[in-house]
C-alpha cells in the first residue's frame, strides 16, 4: 500500500500563524515597551507554571521573542521537558512563526520520512499549533502577568 505524500498547507499554515500574532498581542499588549512579560498559569491538579515571554532582539519589522517556563529543569518529568521556543514576529505582514524548539532550529515546510533525526514531515506546522495551543491556554487561563519595563524594573 503506497503512503500518500505529505504536501504543506500553506493557507492553514499562514492562518495559525496570523492567528498566533494576533494571540501574542492580546498577551502582550505593551510588546514595544517592555523585555519581558509573565504569564502564571493555574489549572487543576497541576502545579503552578508561570511562562515568561522575552524580548530576545527588536528590529524595525520584526521581534524575536523567547517563550520558557521559569520553574527549573528538575521539577519537570525527565522525559518531558518544559518546552522552551524562539518565535519571531512580523509585524508588516502581522504574523508570528516558530523558528526554534528546544535549542533546534531551521525548520523546514516538509521532511522525507524517515529521515536523519526523525522529524514528522510536517513539523514546522506542527510547532507553529503547538504554539497556538499554549496561546489559547495562557489566553483562557492565565492570571493578570506582571511586565518588565524596557529598563527593568517590574510595572
Amino acid at each position: 500500500m503506497a503512503q500518500k505524500r505529505y504536501k504543506v498547507d500553506l493557507a492553514a499554515h499562514m492562518a495559525e500563524c496570523d492567528a498566533n500574532y494576533a494571540r501574542l498581542h492580546q498577551l502582550l499588549p505593551e510588546l514595544f515597551d517592555c523585555d519581558e512579560r509573565q504569564v502564571s498559569l493555574t489549572l487543576p491538579k497541576v502545579a503552578d507554571r508561570v511562562l515568561r515571554f522575552r524580548v530576545v532582539e527588536r528590529c524595525p519589522y520584526t521581534t524575536t521573542l523567547a517563550l520558557d517556563f521559569t520553574r527549573a529543569a528538575s521539577e519537570w518529568h525527565p522525559l518531558v521537558p518544559a518546552p522552551r521556543l524562539l518565535v519571531r514576529l512580523y509585524h508588516d505582514a502581522r504574523t508570528a512563526e516558530v523558528t526554534a524548539y528546544q535549542g533546534e532550529d531551521r525548520f523546514r515546510g516538509h521532511y522525507d520520512y524517515p529521515n536523519g533525526k526523525m522529524r514528522q514531515p510536517d513539523e514546522k506546522a506542527q510547532l507553529n499549533r503547538f504554539l497556538g495551543e499554549y496561546l489559547a491556554l495562557c489566553l483562557a487561563h492565565g492570571r493578570e502577568p506582571a511586565s518588565v519595563s524596557v529598563n527593568g524594573r517590574r510595572g
